[in-house]
């Protein structure tokens, strides 16, 4: 799947140079019907990884990228547009900054809506670990929602702490915001990941406290009692310590690679 051309994939989508001046005054229906061709595509795929009948890596993010971008292009105000790229754009493409671009971009548009500069203060806090300008959008954001969370997160992520907690916080308010079902599941797998980082992490610093010294394995912590139940990748992994005593686990947080 990874070699196939993207017509294959997501099917043939002509030039949006050439669809905008052909789609005349339907530029907004005609970039609602490429954001659904690309919801129907990932649904599909998304099924088909977690039955584990496919490998994530196969899934064509980029081409998805292309198509959304597009979208914006013939509709700027495409809500769908934006939320979806943020979902896939950061955690599975990891094109961090091309999300931020789209998400910039859809903020010269979207002025009222806080999620855009919301997404972009996350993307700036966890993944480029730019606090600066995490806090300057998570700002944004607050003035534009008047929710205290948001000023609070302006000045909280300046300095560099509490990333799963922020992961946690961020994935749960998309999960419980979210409408489209498949998108909903994906945030809700991925939340329950990093529920389980959380309490290995929690038992990680409880265990220094009382030793004095790191756990050497994961196992460690559960044989101390620290660490109960024993936790459980959703997709499919194995969770462990490395040297520094950073939280990871075997699936890299994507679904498992074995074909059926």
């Amino acid at each position: 799947m990874r070699n196939k051309p993207i017509e294959e994939k997501l099917g043939f989508v002509p030039s949006i140079k050439l669809i905008k001046p052909l789609s005349a005054d339907q530029q907004e229906l005609a970039g609602a019907a490429l954001v659904m061709k690309v919801l129907m595509y990932y649904g599909g795929t998304l099924g088909k990884a977690q039955a584990g009948k496919i490998v994530s890596e196969s899934i064509d993010l980029m081409g998805m990228s292309r198509m959304l971008h597009g979208a914006v292009k013939l509709d700027p105000y495409n809500m769908d547009a934006y939320y979806f790229a943020q979902g896939f754009l950061t955690w599975d493409a990891k094109q961090f900054k091309v999300a931020n671009n789209l998400l910039e971009y859809g903020m010269q548009y979207r002025t009222w809506d806080w999620y855009l500069p919301f997404f972009a203060g996350f993307n700036y806090a966890y993944f480029l670990k730019d606090y600066s300008n995490a806090a300057r959008y998570y700002q944004k954001a607050g003035l534009l929602s008047n929710n205290n969370l948001h000023i609070q997160l302006a000045g909280r992520y300046m300095q560099e702490s509490g990333q799963t907690d922020l992961a946690i916080s961020y994935l749960a308010a998309m999960e419980q915001n979210e409408k489209n079902a498949v998108l909903k599941e994906g945030y809700r797998i991925r939340l329950a990941a990093f529920r389980e980082v959380r309490r290995i992490e929690q038992a990680r610093d409880r265990f220094k406290e009382l030793k004095g010294m790191m756990p050497r394995s994961l196992e460690q912590l559960i044989q101390s009692g620290l660490l109960s139940p024993v936790p459980v990748d959703p997709y499919g992994g194995r969770f462990y310590l490395e040297s520094s005593g950073k939280v990871v686990s075997t699936s890299k947080f994507a679904f498992a690679t074995q074909h059926k």
